[in-house]
């Protein structure tokens, strides 16, 4: 073996068992969002990759023809300006592109308040809107403890927010987190998971968004988590969708009585579900975690791309099925991605990359595959 060959392996060696241990972890970095359509909310399409790196979304119609979403950007490095925060896309044209995220501004937070979690967004009319979030004073010494409560904030344009004295929502014995709001009918209605998913759902309701009072608890099972957002479906038909071993809804005509679980196609966490036309319903969701062990990549098929160790050009081989390719460092980074990808061959440019290894990730409706790469 010559001495290239023998550092080459030994790098390699390296710098999987150090993502290795990462991943050890599961967290919320290692996992991308997903965006999908369907012409019933019930049967989506293949999920394309909608943000790296992120989790907890929250979409919403506003003004007629905007999609607003937010959600918790975990954008390495650690303390980055993009770090844990809670970022903002816009779409024009009912989700088939995206603005770059950007961070929310929030005016007037108090200072020494936990930094804004699991936002929720919900419209207040043509010219203004809400979002929703837990955060407690201080940050709580172990875990997520009864100070976390929900807190609100208003904008104009989805971006800078001001933020509103006091909880809307404070259970005395138990944090609320991932919280969910929207206007329907005669009033105001918010749920929050109250912990395993067999305990349900806590239920408010408000005349104004602002002033919650509790009424009963929404019912649930052990496979069922009230994690993820409501949505109108009509005027007389208010959905949830959540998360369980396939994203799920139920339906309500008044927000206290609700049908029973419909299961979707779709397999994640945290969906928020938007219904922008009378035949088609986007989707954004929490999307499976990346692979990055070695020996969970080895567990896989053969690989999908040549040369390996790559010098210029790497070439894909796209199987059906699979619409998009992420490349990671091994810090955890993101350096390329491809969306859009058809079945075939797709030439990247790798000039731009230093040395080192990488993690290439496949997405698509088959699922997930990864394979490391070398590149020399």
């Amino acid at each position: 073996m010559s001495s290239k060959t023998h550092d080459m392996l030994l790098l390699c060696l390296i710098c999987c068992t150090a993502i290795t241990l990462t991943a050890q972890n599961n967290p919320p970095w290692r996992r991308p969002l997903m965006t999908a359509t369907s012409t019933d909310g019930v049967t989506f399409d293949v999920p394309v990759i909608f943000q790296d790196s992120s989790g907890v979304p929250s979409m919403i119609k506003w003004k007629g023809d905007t999609l607003v979403c937010v959600f918790q950007w975990f954008r390495l490095p650690v303390g980055s300006p993009s770090w844990d925060r809670v970022a903002v896309k816009y779409s024009y044209d009912n989700g088939l592109t995206w603005t770059p995220p950007q961070p929310i501004q929030l005016l007037n937070f108090p200072v020494g308040y936990q930094r804004p979690f699991d936002p929720t967004l919900a419209v207040l009319s043509a010219d203004s809107l809400r979002i929703y979030f837990s955060s407690s004073v201080g940050s709580p010494p172990i875990g997520l403890d009864a100070s976390v409560n929900t807190y609100s904030a208003v904008s104009t344009d989805g971006l800078h927010y001001v933020f509103e004295p006091n909880a809307r929502v404070d259970v005395a014995d138990n944090r609320v987190i991932d919280p969910a709001v929207i206007e329907f009918g005669q009033g105001w209605h918010y749920t929050a998971p109250i912990g395993a998913p067999q305990e349900g759902a806590y239920h408010f309701v408000s005349p104004d968004g602002v002033h919650f009072s509790q009424v009963a608890s929404i019912p649930s099972d052990n496979t069922h988590n009230w994690t993820g957002n409501l949505m109108l479906n009509n005027e007389n038909e208010l959905r949830f969708y959540g998360s369980g071993p396939m994203i799920w809804y139920k339906a309500s005509p008044n927000g206290g009585v609700w049908s029973g679980f419909v299961a979707t196609n779709l397999n994640g966490g945290d969906p928020s579900v938007v219904r922008v036309a009378p035949n088609l319903y986007r989707i954004v969701f929490v999307g499976a975690q990346y692979i990055t062990s070695l020996s969970e990549v080895a567990k896989r098929k053969g690989p999908f791309f040549f040369p390996n160790p790559v010098l210029d050009e790497l070439i894909l081989q796209i199987p059906a099925g699979f619409t998009s390719a992420l490349f990671f460092d091994v810090s955890g980074k993101q350096v390329k991605t491809h969306d859009g990808l058809a079945p075939g061959t797709q030439r990247v440019d790798c000039r731009d990359l230093p040395n080192g290894i990488y993690v290439v990730h496949l997405f698509g409706a088959d699922g997930m595959r990864s394979e490391v790469m070398v590149k020399q």
